[in-house]
């Protein structure tokens, strides 16, 4: 109910974007270019915040991610089994902005997040009814929605399923995260037609509405 609710909130008129990307860092080649992608195609009427390499600490992510309403990361994502709440997005300097974290922020902004580093929606088999993950925290932290990917995905798959996904859900110019899910769907579908590799395909997934 927490979530819908937040849905009949009106839009505002140029939301502000995060991208988060650790190229170099994370040995990631295609981050820079997936980042690059959705600020081009989002640009003409939202606000770009980007935080590159070094500049991506956990609290300059933190810090602007309370001031945004969409969040794109693109860097590794880090799975513990063991203690779920310290499974965490790896950033600047081998540093980690944990589940646990996630899950107190503040985001009084927050509309969606695009979650592309791996193991982000990961839950433990042993316990298939606690969905402890990076993408369940996301909605807990208030994102309406979430997309992320189930295990690592081949670096070139990312921008391309990035670029059309934003270009769905820019299409009419303001993002509609409830088109999310149908947005997710077109990407994954033009992926497919390219790739005949069922790993290349499955893992992403969208959570929330």
């Amino acid at each position: 109910m927490a979530i819908l609710a937040k849905c009949q909130e009106p839009r505002i008129s140029k939301p502000k974007l995060l991208t988060v990307a650790l190229p170099i860092e994370s040995a990631l080649g295609h981050a820079g270019d997936e980042v690059q992608l959705v600020q081009r195609i989002t640009s003409s009427n939202t606000m770009i915040h980007q935080l590159l390499e070094t500049d991506a600490t956990v609290e300059n992510v933190k810090e602007a991610m309370a001031k945004c309403s969409f969040v794109h990361f693109a860097c590794h994502g880090l799975q513990d089994s063991n203690q779920p709440l310290q499974s965490a997005m790896l950033l600047a300097n081998d540093t980690k902005l944990t589940l646990a974290e996630i899950t107190r922020l503040k985001l009084p902004h927050a509309q969606f997040a695009f979650l592309s580093a791996c193991q982000t929606p990961t839950g433990d088999k042993k316990y298939p009814e606690e969905a402890m993950h990076l993408a369940a925290g996301m909605l807990v932290a208030g994102y309406q929605g979430v997309i992320a990917t189930m295990w690592s995905i081949q670096d070139s798959d990312g921008p391309s399923v990035t670029q059309e996904f934003y270009k769905y859900l820019w299409k009419d110019g303001k993002p509609d995260v409830t088109q999310a899910a149908y947005a997710l769907h077109y990407a994954v579908e033009k992926l497919r037609k390219e790739s005949t590799l069922f790993v290349q395909w499955v893992p992403f997934i969208h959570m929330g509405v």
